[in-house]
């Protein structure tokens, strides 16, 4: 197996929930009551089912003024679960030995709206918006500023698999020695730019999305914020607990459409194959798959193709997207801490509750009959899937390195 990433700490807020005992409720439920049917966001008055980070989010102190955004009040939300952890990683390895490379498509685009609307209403901008908040690069800057950190630090953003390849760069950024350790993760919060966008596609689902089903319709947006603290040296706060660790990535990118992914999944099925080369290790050994599973027509059929090709039906595969909606940005880092969950407090596998699957997929579903109670064995890894725009696609491996 190739050198593992580990997990020192893991914070997230979305839909699913912030804390730990409520993510862990509702995804044995299967079921989001922050999942919820809303018409403020569409431009021509339609109905959609948005996906909300409900709970606490932090003011940001007026010395960071032009980063006090929805955005970065999310991310913050979520980071400060981690603090303790990133606060000890300064005290070992200094500020200029951590890395921040953040995941987004959103930025702060929700404040610049809001703004712009004042501006045509009040014919001035207001006091407290600077063109800074809506830059792509305001949370990962934000983060470094807020924690004194002088380490690279970046954005990435390739729509929805962007916070998926702050792994793979936080990977090389380990690997080469540049640092120490890497603040990962994304960040995105609702705006009507992407949900318009998306609604000018006809993507949008008015009812609860349903990945992998016969008539599914659609997609919903949701928001999210997940940050890892990762670093090459293995956790020591508890040594009772089997450590967590970034196995193996892969990506591609096949540009096969703008926005239509191919139709047999060609690069979905490169980034898996890459991601199980990088761990070392064979489809046989992945105990679960997180779906990308958006609830599109394409998007689902091109994805069980892959997989079928991949793994046959031999692995559970679902999507949780209909417990945090698409979180765009985010999408990878809310997945990948999910993946974290299951793990570390070896949940039920969340199932895909669906009451008109496909029958000829060619993969197994986890479903309520068949796999309530299921969960990775300790020596099974988790695949969790992003594909985007463009054709731009991440597969990453998590679970328990093997010394």
């Amino acid at each position: 197996m190739s050198k593992p990433i580990y997990i020192h700490a893991c914070g997230s807020h979305s839909a699913l929930g912030q804390q730990a005992d409520q993510i862990h409720h509702r995804l044995r439920q299967g079921i989001s009551p922050d999942m919820k049917l809303s018409d403020e966001w569409l431009n021509d008055g339609k109905s959609t089912v948005v996906g909300y980070a409900t709970g606490d989010r932090p003011t940001i102190a007026d010395n960071f003024v032009d980063q006090n955004t929805a955005n970065n009040r999310l991310a913050l939300s979520a980071l400060l679960a981690i603090k303790p952890d990133i606060d000890a990683a300064i005290t070992r390895y200094g500020v200029d030995r951590i890395a921040v490379v953040v995941g987004t498509s959103t930025s702060g685009i929700a404040d610049g709206e809001q703004a712009l609307l004042a501006h045509q209403q009040e014919q001035h901008w207001p006091s407290d918006y600077h063109y800074h908040q809506q830059e792509i690069a305001n949370t990962s800057q934000f983060i470094a500023d807020y924690f004194d950190l002088c380490g690279p630090c970046y954005t990435i953003s390739t729509a929805c698999s962007s916070s998926g390849r702050v792994f793979i760069s936080a990977k090389r950024l380990l690997l080469s020695g540049l640092v120490d350790a890497v603040i990962v993760g994304g960040a995105d919060t609702l705006c009507k730019l992407t949900l318009n966008g998306f609604n000018s596609l006809e993507a949008l689902s008015n009812t609860l999305c349903q990945p992998f089903a016969s008539d599914r319709d659609g997609i919903n947006i949701g928001e999210a914020a997940a940050f890892m603290l990762l670093c090459l040296d293995k956790p020591t706060s508890d040594l009772n607990q089997q450590p967590i660790a970034l196995l193996g990535v892969g990506d591609s990118s096949d540009a096969h459409h703008i926005s239509a992914p191919h139709p047999e999944g060609n690069g979905a099925e490169q980034a898996m194959r890459k991601a199980l080369a990088d761990a070392h290790l064979e489809p046989q050994n992945i105990g679960y798959i997180n779906a990308h599973g958006t609830a599109t027509p394409l998007n689902d059929a091109m994805e069980s193709k892959a997989i079928a090709r991949v793994f046959g039906a031999q692995v559970p595969v679902s999507s949780t997207k209909p417990l945090t909606g698409h979180t765009l940005g985010a999408a990878s880092a809310i997945e990948a801490a999910i993946c974290w969950h299951i793990l570390r407090y070896q949940l039920p596998l969340p199932i895909q509750s669906s009451t008109a699957a496909y029958k000829d997929l060619g993969i197994q579903l986890a479903s309520s009959n068949s796999l309530l109670s299921s969960h990775p064995q300790s020596s099974s890894a988790i695949l969790s899937n992003s594909f985007a725009f463009g054709g731009n696609n991440v597969s990453l491996i998590f679970g328990y390195p093997h010394d």
